[in-house]
């Protein structure tokens, strides 16, 4: 089984939260980390925007990815939002076998 991260962007904490939480309800995700008040600086619309955003990282399997994404953006606030897939390749064999054991079959 692959393990990935999911690196979401949200607007704020509430809403990385709330997004946070279904992935969880859903067990489309078996843990999630939220790091608030990260600064972005992007393009949109032809031209340099920047602004706080929260980042929102969901620990889950390269086959429910596709799933996960689909969830993500039927509840997202932003019209495109960032969902990355991030590979892991190894780690904590206790830890990562909690983890696949607290995931949707």
């Amino acid at each position: 089984m692959k393990l990935i991260f999911a690196y979401i962007t949200a607007k704020n904490k509430s809403e990385a939260k709330k997004i946070g939480k279904i992935l969880l309800q859903e067990r489309l995700a078996a843990c999630i980390n939220i790091f608030d008040n990260m600064q972005s600086m992007y393009w949109w619309e032809g031209k340099i925007e920047e602004q706080a955003e929260t980042v929102l990282i969901a620990k889950t399997t390269q086959k429910l990815f596709p799933k996960l994404s689909n969830k993500v953006r039927s509840i997202h606030s932003y019209s495109v939002p960032c969902i990355l897939q991030i590979q892991v390749a190894d780690g904590n064999k206790d830890y990562i076998s909690w983890l696949t054991e607290n995931l949707k079959k």
